[in-house]
């Protein structure tokens, strides 16, 4: 082979690897990123509601907690279960977010443009659900409840496809007094 078949081949190779790196760059420079959207913690804002244990069955409770969603924007927003949303606990400790145990929305929302909708959260753990008779039945739930959010200081719910992030305030404390203020009446 000639040194100038040599230069010309090696061009070539050289120009064509050229084009193949440019389109993959403009592929990739167009590629969604998503952290480069930021969330949108003002969007939809949350307050409690409400509290409920329910027994799944003899070995597991479903704690679920109720608030009230206000659609802050001018959009209509549907929140359905799905790899799209996830609900993080934050700590009271230091802030941080954990994902330690599954919590689930449940049931889906439609939340109109500028009005309010209910949304429900639950989490399913062991628990062996005491017996009516039992004199401490009642302790008994509220200790489960107490133990099960004594670290937490608020839910967290993202919502990727929208970017929404909805803090879901805690409610614990005003649950603690008021159960202490209920056993003080009786």
């Amino acid at each position: 082979m000639s040194k100038r078949n040599f230069f010309v081949i090696t061009g070539l190779a050289g120009l064509v690897l050229l084009i193949i790196f440019m389109t993959t760059a403009k592929a990739f420079k167009n590629w969604p990123s998503e952290t480069s959207a930021s969330w949108h913690p003002q969007a939809i804002k949350a307050t409690y509601v409400a509290s409920q244990l329910k027994e799944t069955d003899k070995t597991h409770s479903t704690l679920i907690l109720s608030y009230d969603l206000e659609n802050n924007t001018d959009s209509d927003y549907q929140l359905d279960a799905g790899p799209e949303v996830l609900i993080l606990s934050k700590l009271k400790a230091d802030g941080s977010l954990s994902q330690q145990e599954p919590i689930q929305l449940s049931y889906p929302v439609f939340l109109p443009a500028k009005q309010h909708a209910r949304l429900a959260i639950e989490m399913t753990e062991r628990f062996a659900w005491p017996l009516e008779g039992d004199p401490a039945y009642i302790d008994k739930l509220r200790e489960f409840v107490r133990q099960r959010l004594a670290n937490v200081a608020e839910f967290v719910l993202f919502d990727h496809a929208s970017r929404y992030e909805v803090k879901l305030p805690g409610a614990w404390q005003e649950l603690h007094v008021g159960a202490q203020t209920a056993m003080a009446g009786n």
